[in-house]
């Protein structure tokens, strides 16, 4: 046993008390600086889109084939027309609806059912990125079956495939707000089956508003329509299967549908915070 002398003991006493004071007076070590909005919302990107590269790929396919079903049953009772220019610009954004909205849905019910949204709380990463990161990678996923489907469309309906370029600004806007969508339901549900349910109900509205032509639904009904988000990405998809489509109406259904989304994914930010400090 090592014994310090008293004499030691006293005269370190001093240097010890010093230095504590020093430590005080400096404070706690600083935390790490929050993270940009653009390299964290670039980094939730990447790591969402490779997380969902395995588990997403094959429900795309399930979402295009159920699109690309759905407008041949469709090619029995429409022959042609704005009819079927509806069917097909429908069917085309359902692929975005499928994915953007309901499987968003079901991944934030999760996410908030397993705890997960305490991992992100942690990180010094802003709400924003979160979502849209999240958002952009489910959306991402849409492309390819969208593209499938509105071509397909197009040759079993005989519509003209010059302004598919408009699918460019449509899949976009359209996921942003069908995303933005999917992810306040999924965040404001209690319960992760009720997430997957408003998920669930929500693809089916898609479905039954946006593939069905508006002239044969009842009144009420279309205004519901009009409340989707997807509408406005319907409608601005079917103008341009016109001969000479208007592009003043096309724009302005594609600034609708990009401020639904702003809207859509700012509801889906705060959802998010009120959902990370419980």
């Amino acid at each position: 046993m090592s014994i310090v002398p008293a004499q030691a003991a006293v005269s370190s006493g001093p240097v010890v008390a010093a230095q504590a004071d020093d430590s005080a007076s400096r404070g706690a070590a600083p935390l790490a600086p929050r993270a940009r909005l653009l390299p964290a919302l670039a980094a939730v990107y990447r790591a969402q889109l490779s997380r969902a590269r395995v588990a997403r790929i094959p429900l795309l396919f399930v979402a295009t084939f159920q699109s690309v079903g759905i407008m041949v049953l469709m090619r029995g009772v429409v022959d042609g027309g704005a009819e079927a220019r509806a069917v097909v610009a429908g069917s085309s954004v359902l692929v975005v609806a499928f994915v953007a909205l309901n499987l968003l849905a079901q991944y934030f019910g999760q996410l908030r059912a397993s705890g997960g949204l305490d991992h992100y709380a942690t990180l010094p990463v802003p709400p924003a990125a979160v979502v849209l990161g999240a958002a952009g990678a489910y959306a991402s996923f849409t492309v390819p079956g969208t593209i499938v489907t509105a071509v397909a469309g197009s040759v079993l309906f005989q519509l003209p495939l010059t302004h598919l370029w408009i699918l460019a600004a449509v899949v976009p806007l359209a996921g942003a707000a069908l995303a933005g969508l999917g992810a306040a339901l999924g965040l404001l549900a209690p319960r992760q089956e009720l997430a997957t349910l408003l998920g669930q109900l929500g693809m089916s509205a898609a479905l039954l508003l946006g593939v069905l032509p508006a002239a044969r639904l009842p009144e009420p009904i279309g205004w519901a329509r009009d409340l989707l988000p997807s509408t406005y990405g319907v409608e601005a998809l079917a103008r341009t299967f016109d001969a000479h489509p208007d592009w003043a109406a096309v724009g302005l259904d594609l600034a609708v549908c990009a401020a639904v989304g702003v809207v859509s994914l700012a509801v889906a930010t705060w959802a998010y915070r009120r959902a990370a400090v419980r």
